[in-house]
Parts: structure tokens; C-alpha cells; sequence
């Protein structure tokens, strides 16, 4: 059985992520995948520049959001980041977002990135060689 690698941030919603109501506007959630993404990262040594050093990029080719509940002024969104493996040649991660007073789950979602070749913008077809060594040293191949 594959370790499930996941990790947890957290925000604290600001004042100009919030509606005149106090909500946070939808498009903000997504940022809350990114701060996922980037605490992710930092945690398992796949950050943007670690990527980007080695010759690629990853942009972001789709996304998927489901909205459960609001988040207000002042809360602390707990964002838990899984990745979630496949053969093909992209990282795909799942979150679910955690209102931290209550625990209710507000938001679930996934995200699809694709290697770039940093030089020609190329699609890579196939996991880089850096990829699938990380992807030996989680233990996640």
C-alpha cells in the first residue's frame, strides 16, 4: 500500500477576501488550493522553484471547486493537500478545506498540473527523470 502524502495550512481570512457581508468571494477558495499547494511543497521539497531548477513548469490545467459551506471575516481555513499519484505525466492533488473552529468541511476540490520544458514550453509526455525520483523517495511510484 502507497503512503497517502498530505499536509496542512492554514489562513486567516483577511478583511479583503470578504464580501460586504463578511463572506469570502468563490474565487478565493482556489487561492486557498495554491497555499495548499505551496506549504505542500515546501514540506515534500516539490516547490515551484524546485521544479523550475530542474527545467520545468507546471502550470495548472484544471481545477475543480465544490462549495459546502461559507467562510467569514476572521476565520482560519484549514486547507489538508493530498497528492493523489497516476502514471501519467502530471501531479494531481485533492483538497479539502475545514472551517478550524467548527470542522466542517466548507470546500473540496482537485487540481491537474502538466510539465512544461522551461525553454520551449513543450508538454512532456512522459514523468521527467527528477519527477520519478521523487516520486521513488516518497515511495509513492
Amino acid at each position: 500500500m502507497q503512503p497517502v502524502l498530505s499536509d496542512r495550512a492554514e489562513v486567516v481570512i483577511r478583511f479583503n477576501e470578504a464580501d460586504p457581508l463578511g463572506i469570502v468571494w468563490h474565487g478565493h477558495y482556489v487561492r486557498y488550493f495554491e497555499d495548499g499547494r505551496e506549504s505542500f511543497g515546501a514540506r515534500y521539497r516539490l516547490r515551484y522553484l524546485d521544479i523550475f531548477d530542474y527545467g520545468y513548469t507546471v502550470p495548472v490545467v484544471n481545477v475543480s471547486c465544490n462549495y459546502k459551506r461559507p467562510l467569514r471575516y476572521g476565520d482560519t481555513v484549514v486547507i489538508e493537500t493530498k497528492y493523489m499519484n497516476t502514471e501519467a505525466a502530471k501531479i494531481c492533488f485533492d483538497y479539502t478545506l475545514y472551517n478550524k473552529a467548527t470542522g466542517e468541511v466548507v470546500c473540496t476540490g482537485s487540481s491537474v498540473q502538466v510539465f512544461l520544458d522551461k525553454e520551449a514550453s513543450m508538454l512532456q509526455l512522459t514523468i521527467p527523470a527528477f519527477f520519478a525520483e521523487w516520486k521513488k523517495q516518497w515511495g509513492v511510484e
